[in-house]
């Protein structure tokens, strides 16, 4: 079973049926010659109506398709995460605010999608998190094999690692102190009738543990396979489609899963008194922001955009985000103005580095 998004249809209203007097409709029905030209006008005119559109979308293709490695345009992108956005807007604005062009194409995705349109140069920076990407790029060179897996387990070791990982094409700015990462939480209620403490306690749980998340992690290193040879904890995993967000806290909360992958600056963990399980043998590693470019960046207005970035990551804390993501979810504040709040807030050095 999958938990998507809610969907909601949309009914119209009938019209009122037309009349039934053999009289009445007679007396609009045009003489067959004259209905038979009709049609076929409106056919053609249909018809013609038809290629204008295929030709119009013919022309307007994907706007990452375009690339902008010629552009003196930024192509900022952001995954399709709440608070990913809200980072990518301050980028964004910070950029604006400085006299470069910016071109927004948020809410895009995961990374099998993004990460080809960056190699491209469609896509020219993203704010990421450097624990998943180093995974996400270890899998991808060891094709699956998790004899690869790093043993970094703090953030200056996961960075290393993560720029000899970062394939030709990409390049990497300087991580931020702000962490936003994956958790293994259950509700509190789960965890006092089962004393659990760390992720290993779980073991003790009858029956396979009901572990819900987005789909990707059932392939990541920390999902199902990853929990059973770590901790030795059987997992039956159910996809929920909505990044950790209010479907996948609605499920915890429901009993519909017993374990969910909440991220760690998700104010649902403090609002619902959420409980999030130690991780001892660092299977989830530590995900700080790092904001991921294509090879375009590294002259850009002669390292104006890559200076003004760093000094983004290098103001935003750990409390930062929870604080944001907090003005997201519970003051139901847009991203542009949480991104120009912050900003008002924080002096951002427009340097070089």
């Amino acid at each position: 079973m999958t938990i998507n998004r809610l969907e909601y249809t949309h009914t119209a209203s009938r019209r009122p049926p037309f009349p039934t007097s053999d009289t009445v409709l007679t007396s609009i029905r045009p003489e067959p010659r004259l209905r038979s030209r009709s049609f076929t006008i409106i056919a053609a005119i249909v018809t013609s109506c038809l290629l204008i559109l295929t030709l119009s979308s013919c022309g307007r293709s994907n706007p990452l398709s375009s690339g902008s490695a010629d552009s003196d345009t930024i192509v900022i992108g952001s995954q399709d995460y709440y608070s990913n956005e809200i980072i990518a807007e301050i980028y964004a604005q910070a950029l604006e605010k400085n006299g470069i062009n910016v071109d927004r194409q948020f809410r895009i995705g995961q990374r099998e999608v993004y990460i080809p349109e960056i190699e491209q140069q469609s896509i020219d920076l993203i704010p990421e998190y450097s624990g998943n990407l180093l995974q996400y790029f270890e899998k991808e060179s060891s094709h699956g094999d998790d004899n690869d897996a790093t043993a970094a387990k703090d953030p200056d070791d996961v960075y290393r690692d993560l720029v000899h990982a970062t394939p030709q094409g990409l390049h990497l700015l300087n991580y931020s102190p702000a962490s936003d990462q994956d958790t293994y939480t259950v509700t509190h209620d789960f965890a006092q009738r089962y004393h659990l403490h760390s992720v290993g306690d779980l073991a003790r749980v009858p029956g396979p543990v009901k572990y819900g998340g987005p789909s990707e992690a059932e392939s990541r290193p920390y999902g199902p396979k990853g929990l059973k040879a770590v901790y030795g904890v059987d997992v039956d995993f159910t996809p929920i489609e909505d990044s950790g967000g209010p479907l996948t806290v609605k499920a915890l909360t429901d009993g519909k899963i017993q374990v969910a992958n909440i991220f760690s600056a998700d104010p649902a963990i403090k609002k619902n008194n959420l409980t999030v399980l130690d991780d001892p043998q660092h299977l989830l590693l530590p995900s700080n922001v790092v904001p991921l470019a294509s090879k375009k960046l590294n002259s850009f207005k002669d390292g104006k955009t890559e200076g003004i970035i760093n000094s983004i990551s290098k103001k935003m804390t750990t409390e930062d985000l929870a604080e944001l993501n907090n003005e997201s979810v519970t003051d139901q504040k847009r991203a542009a103005r949480i991104a120009k709040e912050w900003l008002a807030h924080n002096d951002i050095d427009t340097g070089k580095g």
